[in-house]
This record gives C-alpha cells, sequence and structure tokens, in this order.
C-alpha cells in the first residue's frame, strides 16, 4: 500500500509540472499572435520619421517659457492627428524642445511640412499690406468643399462679416489688376511680395480672386488656387492646418530620422530571423550540456520571451532594432541564472549528496549570487536609460524589462518545476539525466567538499602567469590608444552632425551609378561606401533640407522600389550624445562600485570597475583599428558589456567570497593563489557556457541580422570576449594583489571571517 502511495505521490508531481508546461504553452499558444500584433513597432521596423525641434521665439525680444512649448506640442499633436497617424508619439524634452516620432506615415513629406508650416493665413491687398488675419477667423471654422465647377475650395468663417464686408468695398473700388484680395500661407516680410510672385507659373500665394463688389458674408470662399488631385490635397491640408491652429514660435530641426517602409519590415524579417535562429540553438545546447536542467531552462526561456513581449505592450514601449537585440541577449542572462543554479546541482550531486538534498543546497547557494548578478547589469541598464534618447531609450527599456523577466522566469519558474521533478523521487537514481554519470561521483561519507572536486580546468594555474595577462592588457590598451591617436574614432553622424543617407537599391546598381544620381539631384555625397550587397551609406557634412530628403526619397524610390533611411543631426545633438554616453559609463561605474562595496568589498568592487573600463577601451580600439562607425547604439553596446561583463566577474567574487567563510584565516600568499585557482576553476565551467550561449545569438545577429544594427552586433561580440577575459585575468587577479597588500600590513595574518550569533558569518573588508 506504502509503495502504491509512494508511486501515487511520484507521477502525481510529474504529472503536475507536465500540466504546467501544457497551461503555460496553451496560453503561450492561444495569445501569442495577438501580443505580437498588439507589439508598437518603432520607425527603424515599420518606416515612418522622427524629428526633434528647438522651440524659438518668432519674433526677437519674445521669450520661450513652458507654456509655449506645451501650447505648441498640443498644437502639434492636433495637426498629426489630421494626419491619422496610429499612435504618435509627441513629448516635450528640457526646457525648449520638442521630439516627435511619427511610425507608419505613408507621405513623410507631406506630415513634415504639415508640422513644421507656421499656418498662419493672411489676406493682403497687392501691396502687401494686411487687409485680415487668422486672428480674424473664427477657430474651427475652415473646411474643404467644392465650388459650383466641382473643383476644390477651402472655406473660412469670418468672426465679423461687417469688417469684411467693408474690406471688399474699399478693394472693389481700386482700379483693374489692383482689385485683387491676395491669400497667403506663412507669408514671410521682406521676402514675399505679390509683385514677384505674380510673375511666375507657381505663385507662393494660395489664390489671387478680384473683387467687384462688397461682399455680405461671414464666409470666405477660397478657390481657383486648387486643382487636380494635388489640389485637392493641398485644399484639405491648408483646411486642417487652419483647424489645428497656427505656431506662434519657429521651430528649427536639429535632429531627423527617415525610415522608408521596405527598409523597416526587410529589418525586423532579419533581425527577427537571426534572433530566432540563435535562441533555438541555445536551446539545443541547453538541453544537450544540462539534460533535464536544460529542458526546462529551454521552457522557461520561452516563457520568458513572451512575457517580456507581453510586458513590454503593457508599459506601451515602442519596440526598435536594438530593442529585439535587448529582447534576443536577455536570453543570455536567463541561461545564466539557470547555469549559475546547474552547476552548483552538479557540484552537489558529485561530493555524494541525494538529488533531493543536492537540489536544496544549490538553490538557496545560487540565489544571492544571481541578485549579485541581476542587480548590477541593472545598474548598467538605469544609467542607460537616465541619459539615452530615442532608440537607445527604447533598448534600456527592453533590457531593463528583460533582466526582470528573466529573473522572475529563471529563478521562480525554473525553481518550480524542477522542484517537483525533485521532489517526485523519480530521478533518484536517474542522475545521467542531470549530467551525472556514476562513476564521477563521491560516496557522501569521504566528507568531499565542492573545492575538493576536480574540474577540467585543474591543470591551469591562472595565477602563475598573471603577469602575462597584465602585459598582454598593457600593451593592447598602448597599441589601441596609439591607433586612437593616429586615427581617431570614425564617428558617425550621431556625434559629428551631419546626414546620413542608406540607400537600398535592387542589387544591379554600383557605387558609381548611386553616386552619379546623387550628383544629378544636386547633392553630392562627403562619402559613400557599399554596406551590403544591395546597399549604400552616403554620409554629408551638414545637414539636408526638407525638400533635399523628400527629393532624394521620391528618385531612389522610383529607382529601386525603396526608400532610403536618412538621418540628419545638428551639431548640438552631437555634442549632447557625447556627454551623456560619458555621463551613462560613469553613473554606471559609480553605481558598480557602491553597490560591490556594499555587498562584497572595495578592493573586489575597484579591480571589477577597472576591468569594465579596460572592456570599454577594447571595444573602442577595435572601432578604431577597423574603421567602424561609431554612432548611438555603439554606447548601449558599451554599456550592455559593462552589464554582461560584471556580471561575470561578480559570480566569480562570490564563490571566492564563499571560499573565503571555509579558509577562516589566511597566513600566507599562496593561500591568496590558491583561493584564486580554486574558484576560477569551479566557475570556469560556467563562465564559459553563460557566454557561449550569448556569443551564439550574437553570431547570428552579425551574420544575418539587419545591416543597420551591424555595428552594434560586433561591439557586443567584442566586448562579451572582452569580458570574460578581464574577469578572469584583469578583475581576479588585481584582487589578488590587493589581498596581499593587505595580508603584508597585517603582518601576515588575516583574519576573513568573524563568528557571530547564531553561527552567522560575515566576512571582514
Amino acid at each position: 500500500m506504502n509503495r502504491g502511495v509512494t508511486l501515487k505521490t511520484k507521477f502525481s508531481r510529474i504529472i503536475a509540472s507536465l500540466m504546467i508546461v501544457v497551461i503555460l504553452f496553451a496560453v503561450i499558444g492561444l495569445t501569442l499572435k495577438d501580443v505580437v500584433k498588439d507589439v508598437n513597432l518603432g520607425l527603424d521596423l515599420q518606416g515612418g520619421f522622427e524629428v526633434l525641434y528647438e522651440v524659438n521665439p518668432l519674433d526677437e525680444g519674445d521669450e520661450i517659457d513652458e507654456t509655449a512649448v506645451k501650447s505648441t506640442a498640443s498644437t502639434l499633436e492636433s495637426r498629426v492627428n489630421v494626419l491619422g497617424v496610429s499612435e504618435p508619439n509627441i513629448s516635450v524634452e528640457g526646457d525648449n524642445r520638442i521630439r516627435v516620432q511619427l511610425a507608419g506615415v505613408d507621405d513623410q513629406q507631406e506630415a513634415r511640412e504639415m508640422l513644421s508650416t507656421q499656418a498662419e493665413l493672411t489676406i493682403r491687398d497687392v501691396d502687401d499690406n494686411v487687409l485680415l488675419s487668422g486672428a480674424d477667423l473664427v477657430q474651427g471654422g475652415a473646411s474643404q468643399n467644392f465650388d459650383e465647377t466641382g473643383n476644390p475650395m477651402v472655406s473660412l468663417e469670418l468672426k465679423d462679416p461687417d469688417q469684411f464686408r467693408q474690406i471688399t468695398e474699399d478693394i472693389s473700388q481700386k482700379p483693374q489688376g489692383e482689385n485683387l484680395m491676395v491669400i497667403w500661407m506663412d507669408f514671410e516680410e521682406g521676402e514675399d511680395s505679390f509683385a514677384e510672385e505674380a510673375q511666375k507659373e507657381n505663385p507662393k500665394f494660395v489664390s489671387a480672386p478680384s473683387v467687384s463688389g462688397p461682399i455680405n458674408s461671414s464666409e470666405v470662399m477660397i478657390s481657383g488656387g486648387f486643382s487636380g488631385e494635388e489640389g485637392l490635397e493641398r485644399a484639405q491640408n491648408i483646411s486642417a492646418l487652419l483647424n489645428a491652429g497656427s505656431l506662434p514660435v519657429e521651430l528649427e530641426e536639429i535632429y531627423s530620422n527617415s525610415v522608408g517602409a521596405q527598409f523597416g519590415e526587410q529589418a525586423l524579417d532579419e533581425t527577427v530571423t537571426a534572433g530566432l535562429i540563435g535562441v533555438a540553438l541555445v536551446f539545443i545546447f541547453m538541453i544537450a550540456f544540462y539534460r533535464l536542467p536544460g529542458l526546462v531552462a529551454a521552457v522557461t526561456l520561452a516563457v520568458y520571451i513572451y512575457l517580456t513581449i507581453l510586458g513590454f505592450n503593457t508599459i506601451s514601449g515602442v519596440l526598435t532594432l536594438p530593442g529585439i537585440a535587448a529582447l534576443i541577449l536577455g536570453v543570455g542572462m536567463a541561461v545564466d541564472a539557470n547555469i549559475i543554479m546547474y552547476e552548483r546541482i552538479k557540484d552537489e550531486l558529485r561530493i555524494g549528496r541525494n538529488l533531493k538534498a543536492a537540489y536544496k543546497k544549490a538553490s538557496a547557494q545560487s540565489l544571492w549570487t544571481i541578485v549579485d548578478a541581476n542587480l548590477t547589469t541593472l545598474i548598467a541598464g538605469v544609467a542607460l536609460f537616465i541619459f539615452g534618447t530615442s532608440s537607445v531609450k527604447g533598448f534600456a527599456t527592453m533590457l531593463l524589462l528583460s533582466i526582470l523577466m528573466s529573473f522572475f522566469t529563471a529563478v521562480f519558474l525554473t525553481r518550480i518545476l524542477l522542484s517537483l521533478l525533485v521532489k517526485s523521487g523519480y530521478f533518484n537514481r536517474k542522475l545521467s539525466w542531470f549530467g551525472i554519470r556514476d562513476r564521477t561521483r563521491h560516496d557522501i561519507n569521504e566528507g568531499k567538499e565542492i573545492e575538493d572536486l576536480s574540474t577540467p580546468w585543474d591543470r591551469f594555474d591562472f595565477i602563475k602567469h598573471y603577469r602575462k595577462f597584465f602585459a598582454a592588457s598593457i600593451a593592447m590598451i598602448i597599441a589601441g590608444a596609439a591607433v586612437l591617436a593616429i586615427f581617431r574614432l570614425n564617428l558617425g553622424i550621431d556625434f559629428t552632425s551631419g546626414t546620413r543617407a542608406d540607400i537600398t537599391t535592387d542589387g544591379s546598381a554600383t557605387v558609381e551609378q548611386v553616386e552619379q544620381e546623387l550628383e544629378e539631384m544636386d547633392i553630392p555625397p562627403t562619402s559613400i561606401t557599399t554596406s551590403g550587397e544591395d546597399s549604400f551609406t552616403a554620409r554629408y557634412n551638414t545637414d539636408l533640407s526638407q525638400d533635399q530628403v523628400t527629393g532624394m526619397q521620391e528618385r531612389f524610390s522610383e529607382l529601386y522600389g525603396a526608400d532610403p533611411m536618412i538621418s540628419t543631426v545638428s551639431p548640438v545633438i552631437g555634442q549632447e550624445l557625447a556627454q551623456n554616453a560619458m555621463f551613462a559609463l560613469a553613473l554606471a561605474a559609480v553605481g558598480i562600485i557602491l553597490y560591490a562595496s556594499i555587498r562584497f568589498e572595495w578592493r573586489m568592487a575597484l579591480p571589477a570597475v577597472l576591468a569594465l573600463l579596460h572592456d570599454a577601451f577594447i571595444m573602442i580600439a577595435v572601432f578604431s583599428i577597423f574603421r567602424l562607425e561609431v554612432d548611438v547604439t555603439f554606447i548601449a553596446a558599451v554599456l550592455t558589456i559593462v552589464g554582461y561583463s560584471i556580471n561575470d566577474t561578480i559570480v566569480t567574487f562570490d564563490r571566492i567570497r564563499e571560499n573565503l567563510r571555509k579558509v577562516k584565516v589566511i597566513e600566507s600568499e599562496d593561500e591568496i593563489d590558491m583561493l584564486i585557482n580554486r574558484s576560477m576553476r569551479q566557475t570556469l565551467t560556467r563562465s564559459i557556457n553563460t557566454v557561449l550561449t550569448v556569443i551564439i545569438v550574437v553570431v547570428f545577429l552579425v551574420l544575418f541580422g539587419s545591416t543597420a544594427i551591424l555595428n552594434f552586433s560586433i561591439a557586443l561580440l567584442v566586448g562579451l570576449i572582452s569580458g570574460v577575459y578581464s574577469s578572469m585575468f584583469i578583475a581576479i587577479q588585481l584582487w589578488g594583489i590587493l589581498k596581499k597588500r593587505q595580508l603584508r600590513k597585517n603582518d601576515g595574518r588575516l583574519v576573513v571571517y568573524e563568528e557571530k550569533k547564531k553561527d552567522e558569518e560575515k566576512i571582514l573588508v
């Protein structure tokens, strides 16, 4: 009977874990389509444009205050609503800036003109004297109609019909040719004049009807200046602009980014495909290496991706290309949390514990290691969010959300599923399902400790050659500094200002042909390079005007069926981005030092940050040597690597701290060397497996992802490799040097912990 109950309990827990998995995947399967559909894609994924306006006074002596900026933003929002753009993003930044993001706009030129035009209507005589202004019109009283012949026209409602009657009576008494009522939009004093514009085929004024007598009406009918489809569109825009209100300020574009719909769709397909292949390979690696726990990890990773996208929708996030990269990279963090615990389970099993005891011990020991590793990465993400702008802030949002979701799934969901499987008792004698062979296990009665276990790295002495590692790093830094001094960084327009145009062709065009097309448009590029089989990048040292941007888009869309992606940055924005990048890196470094000092000791915190700076410099040096372009996403890559590198370093330091508790007292420098070697050997498999899973994904992003984030992906790849190196051969070795110095100051005897009440232990700083 007892055996029957045991079997019943055993299988009920396995079935419970399977039911949890089935329910989770059923929910994902039923809702995934809607969740993905609700994702708010950014400009780089669905096309559209982003522009940052600086709000300046219209007249000298006027001041721009908070009320004026908010009023301008409200007017811009009214104009955007006329365009019918879904989920526009209009936000006030600082004291006098407004950022407008419009995704999925069909006619970008129309949208830009509608946003930036002054929309001040005036009715003047032939001598350019003002007869009526926008102040004389009823707000919201403009409408687009058709005249008796079916041609488009604009109707305006007047506040004072008597005033209009008097004006028309005065004009009607003037000689023929002068009895005109000239209607202007955005008349510029000193530049525009009726006499000059009347000689042109396409005059700037809207209409100039003759007046033969006084008009008794509360409406002004503007007709004659609109013909065909273009005329109808113009009439609709004028009425919409007048109803949205005029802008009492001048808007200066200081940053703009324009992406064609085809470019965005291609970038989305390429990046998602590359990411999915990379993630699938991570799943295969985890299952092959960790067996049953690896299968649990694959389940929780799938749930992590779903929950992260769902959470991103909940906070109304805007998904960009770097955001997809952050989501995919979050898989690496979630994998890391699993690997930390799985490696501890394997160690506990090897010293002879039974499966249940091994799981309980490993779960408790690994929890704070995972917390420390995730919190330090979180610090880098917060720094990115505070100082990031536009797509970088979106990347930071996704990174922060990924950290939280990976912690939730890897800590709670993994533990729930694994706990049910372990406590079922079914796998007690099937430890091969956990990657353990019987011949590698010891008897628990032998009294073996984890530090006594052999590792694949026992023949490596990591301390013996630390001077060589330091020399290699110093040589790399000197070489990098020399290259940097000679060649400088290949800064993109994000930092240097100017215009960048990414042009996609049908594969038949050459660099010379594209350059010739640009020259024929009278916008010869400063430089032009090939950025793919069918892609070219043209750069300009100056900002292209709206008309030039529109002309380029129309020309290449007609030639190759794809709008170029065009970014324009003013010098002031470039300087601010550079400053913000430095602030973000400094904030991340200070935050990590403080946290690591509180949780560990300053001798661990300082080397950790020096290793991070080492990684950042290596990334900069590589980009300088290979002349790769440094843009704003490069900063995101640097701070991401800061988070990953500190993650790896913290895990090793955590093992050092754990081993210190067992040593109790250090009386020689050799003991410190042994401690470092032992800790590194115990954690190296975890470090390699973690970085390998992330590198798999990043390599696929480099090879098959969108060219728009190619340099970003390369920066991550370089940083990941450098991060593993610096954690092992810089940070840990520096801690050893500082600890030996502390030992010498304490006359060759260092008490590393003291007994406290209830057998608590505390590492002494």
